[in-house]
This record gives C-alpha cells, structure tokens and sequence, in this order.
C-alpha cells in the first residue's frame, strides 16, 4: 500500500519493488475476488426476496450491476438489460433512458460496438435533459474512440477520430456544469492533442483524489502510463502498469489492460518467465470475464510469448540434460576410482562381491538412462511432428491470406467499376450467388486436404485399418478427404469438439454427431476407436 500511494510527482519507485507487489497481489486474488463475490451474494439474496416494489428492485439491480461491471461482463449486461425491463413496467422513461446509456457504454468498452450503437439509436433524443444528454453524447464518443482505438484501416480511422470529436463537440454544448468523469475529458482530450506535459498534470491532480485499490486508482494510473508511453518515459510507464494492474486486482478487477500491457513490455525486456506468468494470469481473468475484445486482444501476445517461454524451457532442458550427463560420468569415474581402491584393500572374494555390485549399480543406471533417453527420443518425435505441422499449416495459411487479399481486391475494383458504370443490378445478382462462398470452401478444404496428407500421408489406409472389414470409407479422389475422413482428421489434430468441427465443415453439430456415430458403429473397436485415430502417425 505504501508503494501504491507513493506520489507520481515525487518520483518512480524502483520497478522491481512494484513488481514484487503486484505478484503478492496476484497470489491473494482469490481473497480479493472473494470479497466481492459476498457482496454480490447478499444483493441476490434481497433480490430474491418477496414483495419488493420495481422501484426497489431497481435500485438493487443498479447495485448489482455496478459490482459486476468490472468482474463478469455477461451478468454486468444482464442486470442493465434487466433494469430496462424494470423502467418500461414502471413507466419511468428516464431509468429506461439512463440504463440503456449504461448499457451502451458497457458493450462499447467490450468491444460490441454495433450493439452499443444500436442500444443507443433506441434512445429518444427528444425527451433528454442536459445530463442525460452529455452521457448520451459521451456514449457515443466511447464507441467511437473504441473504433478508432482498434481498426487497422487508416480512411476509417479518420472517420472514426471524426465522429468522436463531433459527438464530445456535442456533449461540451450540454455540459454547462463541472464534465461527466466517466468521459475522462481532461487526459484523454489533452493526449489527443499531443498536449502531454498539461495531459500529466491534469493526471497529477487525479490521483490526488482516488482512493488507494480502487478501480478509480487504476483507471489514473493507466491513463498515466499511456502519457509516459507517449513521452518516452519507459521506466515510469512499466511502473504506472504496475501500479494500475496492482490496483486492478486488490479492486477484484478481472479486465486487465494493464497487466497485459505490461506483460508486452517486460517480454520485450526480455522477463519471459515474467511475461508469461503474467499473460497466463491476465488470460484466466479475461476470460472469466468474458470481453470478446479484451480475449483477442490478449490472443496474439499470449501465443508469442508462450513460444519464447517454451523456447526458454527447452534450452533449460538442454542444459540440465549436460548437467546429467556430466553428473552421471562424474558417477562412474568415482565408482570405478572406489573399486580400485578396494581391491587393493580387500580379500579377493570381497573384491569380487564389491566388483559384483558396482557392476550391479553400472547396470541400474544403464536402464536409467536408456529410460531417459527413450523419453527424449519419444518428446523429439513429437516436437518435430508439431514442428511440420506448424510449419506446414504456417505456408498454407499464409499463401492463403495472400490470395484471398489478392482477390478481395480484385473484387473490389471489379465493384468499384460497376458501380461507376452503373451496373447496380448485376452487383445485386453477383451479391445473391453463392458461388463466390462456395469456391472458397473447396479452396479451404483442398488447402486442408493437402497438407493434411502431406503430413499423415498413411491416414487414410491406417485409418480403414481402424474398421471393420467391408466397411472401409474411400475418398472420391487421390489427395482428397470426404467429409467423413475431415471429421477425424481434425479429431487427429487435437479437435475434437463437435461444435469446433461443425464450424468448421459448415454443418450443424447434430450432422457431426451423425457422421461420428456412423463411422463408430462400422469401428473393430467402438469404445477407444477416436483414441485409436488420435494416435495414428
């Protein structure tokens, strides 16, 4: 606590001492999630009592839906949707007004922006007071500041930072009065402006106010580490992250930003063990929460760093492998150098019993370590099977994406030209034809096919081995899979979730129920046929 209330204008503290807080912060997390889920408890409890009034149920809604916002965005979007039913039964357009805003806010900072959007066209512009109308205005430059946040094309981008300014030009008309914090007008507008050394002041006089393992306190603080981001500060802007995903977990926060962001930047710092741990942890939070927009944004930093932390273990591996080896000649040199000497020392049938049992022990530490290295040989083998599969998939995947872009484009001035030309109605017809999709599935599957055998080249003999004679299941052409023969084939790849493989194949998940069953059923052996096909190499 001391560290967090450490004040930003007298100093950093050193990043390790902020780190070693936040790991004690992470290891007490259940206890802070505790707290908060007792208070969510007992408001289900006066929820579920009898003879409340709407008004009441209502306001207890309101408290609910504040204590979930921050820890699961699910039950968070529920207990608002719940409150709009509550106002429409009452008749107060105004709560209904005030928890749809809410509602928008929330699905925006979550990443569904057209929900957020759609949320707040079902709004009546007309019967807002001044209040209502700088929340409702500042809702909309929530979405759009998500938008522009998170787009990677550059003309909607503009579009986006436009729209936004529009909407917060709007919302300054209505604020005649002191601006909604929930807009965070003065770091954000000034760091728009690139006004940074005013942006960090205005943050000074914040944290000022807040109060220490609040999310209040972590929202300051990661508005902060955005400044010294923009400055150059980097020692600082880890130590705001810190602070701020410190604060994030003792407030049972399970939206970590913070702890991703600094995740990113001590793996640039080359602290994998670190990173990982703390990706790993922000990753099981996220989820709990479940954002679709924080969990892809914490996909792709989760998948590097995994990679440099398996990398890192391997050379460890390695190295304690040496460590053994070198141990183990140490070992025998000593065994050998002690029979020497007590042959010289002993009888001759002492000598040969002591020669008896160092052969003995010789021979237990052979196996030992014929033992290891079948293991070794045995975890070679399947790294360098996932190796080829990556690496093939990786080729495939990224040809893939170079033609698809290369056809997107190709479509897009094919469009663009027909539009000029006027050729409306044979865009329409072009838009209902579903050969375009088509073609692509067949350029999927052909892709899957053939890398598919490429790797497992013995799959589909290997695999009629696995059924009963009469009953074998034949692709309609060589390098081909029928839909059956896919089916298992992801099963081989370690998917074996129906809805996975239906998504995938585009069928339903009772169709794939149907091909599995069908194809158990011709099986020598029903029960263990799917482990029998995971296995085949």
């Amino acid at each position: 606590m001391l560290v967090l209330s450490w004040p930003a204008t007298g100093g950093a503290a050193p990043l390790d001492s902020l780190l070693r807080v936040l790991d004690e912060a992470i290891a007490s997390h259940r206890e802070y999630a505790g707290r908060r889920e007792k208070q969510i408890e007992l408001l289900g409890r006066q929820l579920r009592a009898p003879g409340l009034s709407d008004e009441r149920r209502y306001q207890l809604t309101n408290r609910l839906y504040e204590l979930y916002e921050p820890y699961i965005c699910d039950s968070a979007i529920a207990c608002l949707n719940r409150n709009i039913e509550l106002a429409d039964a009452m008749g107060a357009p105004r709560l209904r007004t005030e928890s749809r805003i809410r509602l928008s806010f929330l699905l925006a900072s979550t990443g569904m922006y057209m929900e957020a959007s759609d949320v707040l066209h079902e709004v009546e512009r007309s019967g807002l007071d001044s209040a209502q109308a700088v929340s409702y205005f500042s809702a909309y430059v929530r979405v759009y500041d998500e938008l522009y946040g998170n787009t990677q094309d550059l003309r909607l981008k503009r579009r986006y930072r436009m729209l936004a300014e529009q909407y917060r030009d709007s919302a300054r008309l209505y604020d005649a009065s002191e601006p909604d914090p929930s807009r965070q007008p003065g770091e954000v507008e000034l760091l728009n402006a690139g006004r940074l050394e005013e942006a960090l002041r205005q943050n000074d006089l914040r944290l000022k106010h807040v109060q220490p393992d609040t999310r209040e306190q972590a929202v300051a603080y990661h508005l902060r580490s955005l400044i010294c981001h923009q400055m150059g500060r980097d020692e600082e802007y880890r130590c705001c992250l810190a602070r701020s995903a410190t604060a994030d977990i003792r407030a049972a926060v399970q939206d970590h930003v913070s702890l991703l962001l600094l995740a990113q930047a001590l793996f640039k710092d080359g602290d994998l063990e670190r990173a990982y741990r703390y990706m790993d942890f922000s990753w099981s939070q996220t989820s709990s929460f479940n954002a679709r927009l924080r969990v892809l944004q914490s996909v792709g930093g989760l998948s590097l760093i995994e990679d440099a932390y398996q990398m890192m273990l391997s050379r460890r591996n390695t190295l304690l492998t040496d460590y053994t080896l070198f141990s183990s000649l140490l070992l025998l040199l000593l065994v050998l150098a002690l029979f020497c000497i007590w042959r010289q020392v002993k009888k001759l049938a002492l000598a040969r019993r002591r020669l008896q049992e160092a052969n003995d022990s010789l021979h237990t530490l052979n196996e030992r370590l014929h033992a290891m290295n079948s293991d070794l040989q045995t975890a070679n083998l399947q790294l360098r099977e996932a190796n080829a599969v990556k690496e093939n998939y990786l080729a495939r995947f990224i040809k893939l994406c170079s033609t698809y872009v290369d056809r997107l484009d190709a479509y897009r001035r094919m469009v663009a030209n027909k539009l000029v030309a006027g050729q409306t109605a044979e865009l329409l017809k072009m838009a209902r034809t579903p050969s375009a999709m088509d073609e692509a599935l067949d350029e999927l599957y052909a892709n899957f096919d053939a890398v598919f055998l490429h790797i497992f080249p013995d799959f589909v003999e290997r695999f009629n081995d696995l059924l009963r004679p009469g009953e074998q299941i034949q692709p309609k052409a060589v390098g081909q899979l029928c839909t059956e023969l896919r089916i298992f084939a992801l099963i081989r790849l370690g998917i074996t979730d129906s809805s996975q493989i239906a998504e995938f194949l585009h069928y339903s998940v009772n169709t794939i129920y149907n091909y599995r069953a069908k194809v158990k059923n011709k099986a020598r052996c029903r029960d263990c046929f799917e482990e029998d096909v995971a296995r085949i190499g």
